[in-house]
């Protein structure tokens, strides 16, 4: 039976990749333009302007990273490439990290709720029937 495009969950993680890249690129604009209309938006989360702020001159080139990492991974997922599907595992594998650090050594304990998130996108991208779908392709 040929494939019908990709399943449900494939969809739902291009969404979330997508979603990222959108924040990651409203971020670099918010970074490059202070005082502009995206301002308002570090009201979400007041401490990451902050964050964003000590990083200095490196904070934009890390989130034009996160940005290009998290299109490259919803576009290769789309279309079925296999190194679009090792992106993503490589994009949540470090997320997983990234929040399990955040706890550990700033004590940002609400960080724990991207832990079992991102294992689960992992669980479901590592299970053979959507692996094999991405590293039998071309």
């Amino acid at each position: 039976m040929p494939h019908r495009g990709p399943p449900g969950g494939i969809v739902a993680l291009v969404a979330f990749f997508s979603f990222g890249a959108l924040a990651a690129g409203l971020t670099i604009v918010m970074l490059l333009v202070p005082g502009s209309w995206a301002d308002g938006i570090w009201r979400v989360k007041p401490s990451a302007q902050s964050d964003f702020r000590a990083l200095g001159a490196g904070a934009v080139p890390l989130m034009l990273l996160v940005a290009g990492a998290c299109a490259g991974a919803a576009i290769g997922l789309w279309r079925g490439w296999r190194q679009g599907y090792r992106l993503a595992v490589a994009v949540l594998g470090i997320n997983l990290a990234g929040d399990l650090a955040n706890a550990l050594v700033r004590h940002e304990w609400r960080t724990l709720i991207g832990v079992p998130i991102a294992g689960a996108m992992l669980f479901y991208l590592t299970r053979p029937r959507i692996r094999d779908r991405f590293l039998t392709a071309g």
